[in-house]
């Protein structure tokens, strides 16, 4: 065995994982599994020590590194178990010289954690790898951290204070992962929106965006990973309008439907500008579907709050459920809050789930019998430019091929191929 690497978590950490192998494996360390895990909830750190037991049963002779942000936020827990060598912080995981260490020096059981003040840290640094293993789209890391104080969240205490990769470099790494193949980039961080707050002449997102698809003409497709659409600027907002090879797909952070738990999970917005948006979106860009991340059983949430997040589900037209239970956080405001009972919390986030649903199946009846071109990802499933997912027969990973939707399953699309268009 050389080096695995589990990941846990969101699309952040999965193009970690990849830079955390590559240095690794530069750095000459050998027969080591990384868990890269994730804070966002409990069961989050649950499912991670449960991954470190398992590693050590299976590999009984292997280095066991953790780190992520769990590391970072709960470093105790994680340096307690036996079964790990070394928990690695969140900004020492990207080092080479971290892993250096380890294949020069071995483990010592003296320093088994390594894990600095994340806040102190003040840059990100442009990780540039050559795309993702057996993917066809490449993730490209622009920013990372948040300097916003959700009352549920513990993810800035895991990722520090919100920086950005310099818009050069960001143009260098996505023209380079073109060249090599790529038709679609995404571009990821931890909070997109406040992109170029900490960089000179503080630019943003959507200049970034449109600088982007300016300098690299041949990128066949740009996507967006997640957006608080309270930030978006005008000028994503012309590009949405003007440049087709921007992604209508769009996942917004938006966490409730209801006034007063946005104002308790202390958000930005409200929910007149979330439908505002996507009203607003809608209109420029007839073809776009909307995502969003929804907590069910947030404190204090009352049946009529909580139908205000049924209700907004229909009003902005959402598509893509990513349903969280609520799940409090040790160390955050809303852990400190009158807790729902975890059955309610559950039977909440059912009925959630079972709206998102409808509205999903409702999307993929209105997409039979239309022609979209879509990138496959595999052989037999591709995405649409919406980010459906279509099941076809045949056609090779990374093409973009122009495809007749047939049906569906009730999950995703069925396809026939007809012609490669890219």
């Amino acid at each position: 065995m050389s080096i695995d690497v589990v990941t846990f978590g969101c699309r952040l950490n999965s193009y970690e994982s990849e830079v955390m192998k590559r240095e690794a494996e530069a750095a000459g360390l050998k027969d080591a599994i990384l868990i890269n895990t994730c804070a966002v909830t409990s069961e989050a750190v649950r499912q991670a020590r449960q991954a470190v037991r398992k590693a050590r049963r299976d590999n009984p002779e292997a280095k066991i590194i953790v780190t992520g942000c769990a590391a970072q936020t709960e470093t105790a827990k994680f340096s307690e178990m036996e079964e790990v060598d070394l928990v690695l912080g969140n900004s020492e995981k990207l080092e080479r010289a971290s892993y250096g260490r380890i294949a020069q020096f071995g483990l010592d059981a003296s320093e088994k954690v390594r894990v600095n003040d994340i806040m102190s840290v003040r840059e990100t640094a442009g990780h540039l790898i050559d795309g993702l293993e057996g993917r066809a789209r490449a993730f490209v890391q622009v920013q990372n951290g948040c300097d916003h104080r959700c009352t549920f969240c513990i993810i800035p205490y895991g990722r520090g204070n919100s920086r950005s990769v310099p818009m050069g470099v960001v143009v260098d790494q996505v023209r380079r992962l073109v060249e090599n193949g790529y038709r679609e980039i995404v571009i990821t961080g931890v909070d997109i929106t406040s992109y170029g707050s900490d960089l000179p002449g503080t630019p943003r997102l959507g200049s970034l965006v449109a600088k982007i698809l300016k300098l690299v003409p041949e990128l066949k497709r740009l996507r967006l990973s997640s957006i608080d659409s309270i930030e978006a600027d005008d000028e994503l907002m012309r590009v949405i309008a003007e440049d087709e090879r921007l992604m209508p797909h769009f996942h917004l952070s938006l966490q409730a439907g209801d006034d007063m738990i946005l104002k308790r999970m202390k958000r930005r917005h409200l929910r007149a500008d979330t439908i505002r948006f996507c009203g607003e979106v809608r209109r420029l860009r007839p073809d776009v579907v909307f995502g969003a991340d929804i907590i069910a059983g947030f404190p204090t949430e009352t049946e009529e709050m909580f139908a205000n997040t049924l209700a907004i589900v229909d009003e902005c037209g959402l598509t893509h459920l990513h349903v969280f239970p609520f799940s409090p956080r040790p160390g955050t405001p809303a852990a400190r809050m009158p807790q729902l009972a975890k059955g309610l919390i559950k039977e909440r986030a059912a009925r959630l789930r079972l709206k998102g649903e409808a509205a999903l199946a409702a999307h993929l009846s209105a997409e039979v019998g239309r022609l979209r071109p879509i990138l496959l990802e595999r052989e037999g499933l591709g995405r649409t430019e919406q980010f459906t997912q279509v099941e076809v027969d045949g056609g090779e990973a990374g093409q973009i091929i122009e495809t007749r939707i047939t049906g569906h399953t009730g999950r995703h699309l069925l396809g026939a191929l007809l012609s490669q268009a890219a």
